[in-house]
């Protein structure tokens, strides 16, 4: 799917996994695509800046150097994400906070400075990626899981702050994925991981990359504050 203009495109953390394969997908349909990343190799032609999303400044000066190599961003993906799984009692204030910081109050520092050229511009699309987690729960996940579930309330309530002035807020919530952190687990849980869900398998990077191109994309101009699951079925209801 070509657009007919390249649009400037920033996706946090795409130097692997699901967030790679959303910026590839963006720069085969001939976007400008920028990230904002911590370390590791990118895909060619995405412009990398080193940045941390738990910082505003850092957060910012990444932006203002994305916005003077590509214009201003009109499409936010805010994938960046950690996890520190661990049990209820014995989950310590440092791993709820950075999966906190990281996953939702990171995901707010670049909504907020994104938004600043999307209202200019009288348009936008800001795209959250959640996870079944959110909705659906997940042991030894109180941090991730409500990490992932506040991005349900930032959207939606971006949407009714800005849904009148061309801009967008959606999330996307994947299941189980076919990634490096699936391909750790033993093959035993894989399978019972696989039992659950309707589809029978996992997901494919390139599955979330189609939901998210599609949420940017002109089709997706009345569909804001929704969740998209692309889990399989796994969630279905939540």
């Amino acid at each position: 799917m070509q657009n007919l203009e390249p649009r400037s495109v920033l996706v946090t953390g795409a130097n692997r996994g699901i967030g790679r394969a959303i910026a590839e997908r963006f720069l085969a349909a001939g976007d400008k695509v920028a990230t904002i990343y911590r370390s590791g190799d990118l895909p060619d032609r995405v412009l990398g800046v080193v940045g941390d999303v738990r910082d505003s400044a850092s957060v910012d000066a990444a932006f203002t150097e994305v916005e003077a190599a590509h214009g201003p961003v009109e499409v936010l993906v805010a994938n960046a994400g950690v996890a520190r799984d661990q049990l209820l009692m014995r989950m310590s204030d440092e791993e709820f906070d950075t999966v906190l910081d990281t996953n939702l109050t990171g995901a707010f520092r670049c909504a907020r400075r994104a938004t600043k050229g999307m209202i200019r511009l009288r348009r936008g699309r800001i795209i959250l990626i959640s996870s079944v987690v959110g909705l659906y729960g997940g042991p030894g996940q109180v941090n991730y899981s409500a990490s992932k579930a506040g991005l349900v309330g930032m959207a939606r309530s971006v949407t009714r702050e800005l849904g009148g002035r061309g801009i967008t807020a959606n999330v996307v919530a994947p299941g189980f994925i076919e990634t490096e952190m699936t391909a750790a687990l033993p093959e035993e849980r894989q399978e019972t991981y696989r039992g659950a869900i309707p589809a029978g398998r996992f997901g494919g990077v390139e599955e979330v990359a189609g939901a998210v191109q599609f949420l940017a994309g002109p089709d997706a101009g009345y569909i804001t504050g929704a969740v998209l699951p692309v889990d399989g079925g796994l969630g279905m209801g939540h």
